[in-house]
């Protein structure tokens, strides 16, 4: 079983929960983190002193208050301890069920495992525990089915990128000198046309803007 584990979580009743659960499964070492700096800063601390953490337990969402963060979601915490130290598996525990944002995390490859926080919510989470520490991967079950269906809608980079800069005021002739300057393919505009006339069709929409608001309401962007 691990020995080290690092919980960045900033409700503290959770934080009770979790400790309860690290507890019946004998973690000898447990630390919090209540701002996704101060993990990222104590797993960075840990790695260089040559005794990393064994598994990080992560949420998604943080309040805000008076100081100042350069990570503010779990999901930015995430993608830099999987960048920085890949041995250090993840499993997000978090009250977000919505797909998209699980299947966005589940297909990057980021994480072991995800539980969704509820009424089976540390039942879960211990199962996942001991289902990462052996070596597979974890989902909750409100989440499995949705994640594995094959005919899920999802948006692939490029057209996440394009209409990202369009929700944010670009132009399309500013989208092109982006995309080009970046490495995007295809860059031109007329490829950018196509695609958001073909976006207009799956989803129904009458315009960029309101296919922009559709994506919005379903949370694909």
């Amino acid at each position: 079983m691990f020995k080290k584990i690092l919980v960045a979580e900033d409700i503290d009743s959770i934080n009770k929960g979790l400790s309860a659960v690290l507890k019946k499964l004998e973690i000898p070492e447990m630390y919090h983190a209540v701002y996704c700096d101060e993990a990222y800063l104590k797993a960075k601390r840990a790695v260089l002193d040559g005794n990393p953490f064994d598994l990080l337990i992560c949420d998604l969402s943080f309040k805000p208050d008076h100081r100042a963060e350069k990570l503010t979601s779990g999901e930015e915490l995430v993608a830099v301890v999987a960048g920085e130290f890949p041995e250090i598996p993840i499993i997000v525990y978090s009250v977000e069920d919505h797909p998209q944002i699980v299947r966005s995390l589940w297909n990057r490859g980021q994480i072991r495992g995800y539980v969704c926080k509820g009424r089976n919510g540390l039942t879960n989470l211990e199962n996942a525990i001991r289902t990462v520490n052996d070596g597979d991967s974890y989902l909750s079950p409100e989440v499995e089915n949705s994640v594995k269906k094959k005919n899920f809608l999802t948006l692939r980079e490029y057209e996440l990128a394009l209409l990202t800069c369009l929700a944010n005021g670009f132009t399309q002739e500013q989208i092109e000198t982006h995309f080009r300057k970046e490495g995007i393919k295809p860059s031109s505009r007329s490829s950018m046309e196509k695609r958001l006339k073909e976006l207009k069709e799956d989803f129904n929409a009458n315009t960029t803007i309101h296919l922009i608001t559709i994506l919005k309401d379903l949370r694909l962007l």
